[in-house]
């Protein structure tokens, strides 16, 4: 048998290196044993790091109430256990779910106490992953200036490191940066540093995901043709790793170069593509999702068990304490009051019996309870990710089409004859597949299910309100951009403007109030 601190040894290899390859139900099915035997042998450290790595698998499929369940015990064990590094990477990630849950304020809290220890331990590969992590954040925040500086500061440390992993994500976040300036030249030089790193680190995902990058860059620069073949080199990849998501994203960029290309038989056969491998995408996650909650369900429901063995066994031992000085007293007053101690001791065991019973009752009652209330958080998580999904899926879904009607529209209108009726088809499907109202119905009610508090303080604050207003204010409450929101409304921004100004008054909001705000606070 191995002793603990070996077994805790060997037990961190398989979480630094097989750990991170397997699928997201085979890695909680294994993290569960070892967390199982962790408490089994007593190692409370092992149970953190356990705990730390399932939050993370948790994370990566979205699960994020739960991750940070989670991650906050992991927390208490290392800062009640004198473990800093591991605390330090702890509050890393707390702060990257926040950043993904949009709470940057939070996030930016755990990346300064993660950063102080790293700092404290003199931990170099640790403060170039926190300096990347808020180079990201303000990135976000559009304040390009602090993000270059962070990054940059990054990469400096890295160095010192030689973490090629690590190099190769902020390589990738300065070229994100770029891009986002239209410095598409400094883009270019950054993404094929991190798409070297990448290859060298053998990191297939993110080689395609910066493949595909390139392929924008060279098609927002007009280089069209280089473009196509930098994408299909990307879905040639993501077709061998099995990856829909990927492959759907490289169908989508695919569409909008052979649009640019007027090819509009190529952009529509990609469109299609990218629509089917969206939709296998959905019903392959489903799937997974559903084993995974129940995996998932399975582990909180051992940990429950566990903790009520663990109390069941301290009252037994004070039972069996108990009872021998019971006896004792018994045998020592037996011959003096034998018979009306008989008595007494019978009402004794009948009020205990008794009393047994009625906690029986109240655990059982409690336990229910929570499995109740389990049940409705993940029901919520799930309908949370259907509606941000679903929104996301419209936009896209709008903006791409509508760019595509508008170029076959005006090849409707041109004096060519002989393909003017296969555009005319070509429309006729555009139209259908647009289906609004459908979309919107499930869109409404997904938004309901997960928002009920929210529509009834909306009807107090104005019973005024129309169903377009009640369109606009739950995009709004989305917090979406003007550009998504008005291309989902099919209206120009303008037109939102007036929509906005109109609702406010609707509202009753005072001159210089917020209108985002003022619904976010309902």
């Amino acid at each position: 048998m191995l002793c603990t601190s070996q077994y805790a040894q060997e037990r961190d290899l398989d979480f630094n290196n097989d750990n991170l390859n397997k699928q997201p139900i085979e890695s909680l099915i294994e993290l569960k044993k070892i967390y199982a035997q962790s408490i089994d042998r007593g190692d409370v450290f092992l149970e953190g790091k356990c705990l730390q790595e399932m939050g993370k698998v948790c994370y990566r499929q979205g699960h994020f109430r739960q991750a940070l369940d989670f991650f906050l015990k992991a927390d208490k064990i290392f800062n009640s256990n004198d473990k800093p590094l591991w605390l330090a990477a702890n509050l890393s990630d707390v702060g990257v779910l926040y950043y993904y849950i949009k709470q940057p304020e939070k996030a930016m809290k755990n990346y300064r106490q993660a950063l102080k220890i790293y700092k404290k331990q003199n931990n170099l590969k640790g403060q170039a992953i926190v300096y990347g992590h808020i180079g990201q954040l303000y990135e976000k925040r559009q304040t390009y200036d602090s993000a270059f500086f962070y990054q940059k500061l990054a990469l400096e440390i890295n160095k010192k490191t030689n973490d090629i992993s690590s190099a190769a994500k902020i390589y990738e976040n300065l070229g994100s940066i770029y891009e986002d300036l239209e410095k598409f030249d400094f883009a270019n030089n950054y993404f094929k540093k991190s798409l070297d790193l990448y290859q060298r680190d053998r990191n297939e995902l993110g080689s395609i995901e910066v493949i595909n990058n390139l392929g924008d860059i060279l098609r927002k620069t007009g280089k069209y043709k280089e473009s196509i073949a930098k994408t299909q080199l990307a879905m040639q990849l993501a077709g061998k790793l099995g990856n829909s998501y990927q492959l759907a994203s490289c169908c989508r960029d695919l569409g909008k170069a052979y649009e640019l290309l007027n090819q509009m038989d190529s952009a529509y056969h990609y469109v299609k593509l990218g629509y089917k491998y969206t939709l296998d995408l959905y019903s392959e996650d489903g799937a997974k999702q559903v084993a995974f909650l129940q995996v998932l369900y399975d582990i909180n429901k051992k940990t429950d068990e566990i903790a009520k063995l663990q109390n069941d066994k301290k009252i037994n031992r004070i039972i069996a304490s108990s009872a021998t000085v019971v006896v004792a007293l018994l045998v020592a007053l037996g011959f003096v009051i034998f018979s009306r101690q008989r008595y007494k001791l019978k009402d004794q065991q009948t009020l205990a019996e008794q009393k047994q019973i009625k906690h029986d009752l109240t655990s059982l009652e409690l336990k229910n309870l929570q499995l109740e209330e389990q049940n409705l958080k993940q029901q919520l998580e799930i309908r949370s990710r259907e509606l941000s999904t679903h929104t996301l899926n419209l936009i896209k879904n709008n903006q791409f089409l509508e760019s595509l009607r508008n170029t076959l529209h005006v090849m409707v209108k041109d004096d060519k004859r002989d393909q003017k009726k296969q555009m005319s088809q070509i429309l006729a499907e555009i139209n259908q597949s647009f289906n609004h109202e459908l979309n919107w119905k499930e869109f409404t009610q997904a938004f309901e299910q997960v928002h009920q508090t929210f529509l009834e303080n909306l009807k107090m604050s104005s019973n005024e309100l129309t169903s377009a207003d009640m369109r606009l204010i739950t995009l709004l409450k989305m917090n979406l951009n003007s550009t998504d929101i008005a291309t989902l409304l099919g209206i120009s921004t303008d037109s939102l403007r007036v929509s906005r100004y109109r609702l406010r008054k609707k509202l009753n909001l005072a001159q210089g109030d917020n209108l985002s705000a003022f619904i976010q606070s309902l």
